[in-house]
Formats: structure tokens, sequence, C-alpha cells
């Protein structure tokens, strides 16, 4: 079994006493379609709407406040491309230390100007996050400030932790609580402390299937790192586990599933239309959990944790437009018709009997796979939900139609 430092209730009620005059008690709200879906009581844990947009200033700032104050004096560094590298930013401005955070180019605008906007000098340095760390420990090494890593530090644990307490004390009959999970200091630290305060509480993280190291590593026995990772929650795109969160999830963790990229989406979509919550891809990981068969028989009530909501309007639009398509109501397929006139207007006809909505519409005469008598029309349509969406298929093809779906093409 993997050995490495443990966190401890003790320490996790230190933090909660350190976190209360700065840290938002952020609020638990109640989801009748998940609780309809899930068939017991399910609530959600808004750590969207926590300082900097996450939960990453409570392990920050708790990790931040513990330095010596010699360690203090030569300041704080971090990698990040977005909500650590804000939390850490923060804290060190309340604190009154000087940050320094090191990002990949291609970070988000957003997320940039936020970081700078808290107070840290930032850099921005390498294509990935890993090559903004190499930079940052050349930075600690050279300068002597403290490297606060995202996850791998009891004190980062424990200042995560303080979310469960809330939970505990929102719904302290809660059942099972589930967790976005990247690195895994947050459901290493939430494990913790329902295990010592609520032992029969069945805890759960959530990865996303392309970008899951934790299975494996758990079958291993040790953090194993995932050989490439590619999913729009780019929140828990961690390849590597933490060594101090490990022991403890390994331990105390009942078990970690996996969501693909269709159900981050619906789940996001989910969150923006029925909760009014703008959750980012990585904080609705449970969710998207609960929307596919991942989860069942479930010890209610559910408390499902959204860890962030700092997400790009530019994703948000093309996450939206992928949650619609996945829940089939957006469609985008490209229909073969002859080129003669009135042939667009009984295309446009059938789809209007069908009860669609075409959102826009694009004639093209060029292509290998076209006669010369034929026109290929592109279109974007709003459909009801899958069966609609099917239906509305259905009748282009009975009419004689050529079609191709988005999947398709």
């Amino acid at each position: 079994m993997w050995r490495m430092e443990t966190v401890g209730l003790e320490q996790i009620e230190a933090a909660a006493a350190l976190l209360a005059p700065v840290i938002r008690r952020t609020p638990t709200v109640g989801s009748r379609v998940l609780s309809e879906r899930a068939g017991t009581q399910v609530l959600l844990k808004c750590e969207n709407l926590q300082r900097t947009g996450s939960f990453k200033p409570r392990g920050a700032y708790n990790r931040i406040a513990n330095l010596p104050v010699a360690d203090r004096v030569r300041g704080v560094v971090a990698a990040s491309a977005g909500n650590h590298a804000q939390g850490v930013a923060w804290a060190a401005s309340e604190l009154g230390i000087t940050s320094t955070v090191f990002m990949p180019v291609g970070a988000s605008l957003p997320k940039l100007v936020a970081t700078r906007a808290y107070g840290a000098e930032v850099h921005l340095v390498g294509d990935t996050i890993d090559e903004s760390l190499v930079a940052a420990q050349e930075f600690a090494q050279r300068t002597g400030a403290t490297l606060i890593h995202p996850f791998d530090h009891a004190d980062v644990v424990a200042g995560q932790a303080t979310v469960a307490l809330e939970i505990l004390e929102q719904v302290p009959d809660v059942g099972t609580v589930i967790v976005p999970t990247g690195g895994g200091g947050l459901l290493a630290g939430i494990a913790v402390a329902l295990h010592a305060l609520a032992p029969n509480v069945r805890v759960i993280g959530v990865q996303a299937a392309e970008a899951a190291a934790w299975p494996e590593s758990l079958v291993a026995g040790k953090p194993v790192r995932v050989p490439k990772m590619s999913t729009m929650a780019d929140g828990i795109a961690v390849g590597l586990p933490g060594a101090v969160p490990f022991g403890h999830v390994a331990k105390l963790v009942s078990e970690i599933v996996t969501v693909d990229e269709d159900a981050l989406s619906k789940a996001l979509l989910l969150c923006l239309e029925r909760a009014k919550l703008i959750v980012e891809p990585a904080g609705a990981a449970g969710v998207a959990a609960l929307l596919t068969s991942a989860l069942h028989d479930l010890p209610g009530p559910v408390v499902v944790v959204l860890s962030g909501g700092n997400i790009d309007p530019l994703l948000l639009t093309r996450v939206i437009g992928h949650g619609l398509a996945a829940a089939g109501r957006y469609m985008a397929l490209r229909v073969t018709i002859d080129d003669r006139p009135g042939a667009l207007s009984a295309l446009l006809a059938v789809i209007g009997r069908a009860g669609a909505s075409v959102v826009d519409v694009v004639h093209s005469r060029t292509g290998p796979w076209l006669d010369v008598d034929e026109v290929e029309v592109s279109l974007t349509v709003e459909t009801r939900g899958a069966t609609h969406r099917d239906e509305v298929l259905f009748a282009l093809r009975d009419t004689g139609f050529r079609v191709r779906t988005e999947p398709d093409l």
C-alpha cells in the first residue's frame, strides 16, 4: 500500500477556523430534476460561487497562511491554467504576500486577467501546464519562493476538506457525496472529514473518461501517470494523482467512476437551464455521473459538489452547442437535393412539417460527391429532444432526401 503524509480531523478543524473569516460558506441547494433521476433527494454544493469561482482558495489560503514568516517574505509561486492560479493569487493578496504564477501561453484570457486582478505577477511559459510547472520550480529554486502545489500537500488537503464540514452542517443526514476528481486533493479532504465525523456516508469520485488516472492508479496501488488526456474538463485533467491524496482516497473512497464528454456537456447545460448556475465542465462532473447509468442505489440524501464555475465564454458557447446536440436538441446535417427551382423550399417544408426549426442554411454546388445537377445543403436544426430528432431524420429520408448527420461527417 502507498504510504504518505496523512491528514487528520484536527488539521481540518484548524483549517476551518483559519478560513472562517475569509472564505464564503457556499450554499447547498436542491435539484428536483436530479432527485427524480436518482430516486432520492439530490442537493448541489455550490463551490462555483466560492471566492475566485472555485473551491481552490480553501486549500491555497490554508497552505500559505501556515508558512513560516521567513518563507512568507520570499513570496509564493504556482503553475496553473486557471482555478489554482486564481486561488493562490487571491490567498497571497489577502495575506499580504507576493505571488508569481506561471501559466501556459494558451491560457484563456478571462483566467489570465482574473489572476492578475487578484494580485499575481503572471508569466506565460510553455504550451502545457507541465512546462509551466518546470518554470515555476526553477523560479522557486532561484528566488526561494515557496511552490504552492494545487493538491499534493497536507495543508491543501485539509483546506479542501472544509467543504465536507459545511455539507454536514447543511445536510446532517447526508448519505452520499459525489466529488469531481483530478489530482485528488478535494476528494481526499472530503473523504477524511466524513470518515471521521460521519463514517457511513458514501464518498464517490468522478473523473473525465479521457483524463482518468485514478482507476489504473488504484489498481496498481500507487499513483500512475495517464499517458494522454483530451477533455473539455480541464479543471480535473490531471495526469498523475497526488501522493498525499492517494493513500486517503485508496482507503476511504467507495468508488471512482468516469463520464464521457457528452455527459459533461449535458450536465453543464442542465446546471445552466434548471439550476440557473454557471458551472465549468470539471465542476459539472458529479452531475454528469448522475445523468448516466454509472451510479445506482445511492444512499440519500445525495450531495453533488459543483467544484468550479470558471469557464471561458467562448468555451461555454461551444459546450452548450455540444450539450444541445448530445441531448438531441440541436442537429447539424447535410442534405443532397436536385439543383432545380423549388428543391430547397421542398426540403425546408419537410423540416417545417416535422416541427423543427432551422437555425441556418448554407447552399453549396461544389464537391466531388455531387453530380452536376445536385446541390448540398448544410443545415443547423433545433429539435425538441432525441425522439423528435429521429422523427425529423425519418421524415427527410422517407421523402427521398439523402441525409448525413454530424457524427457521420
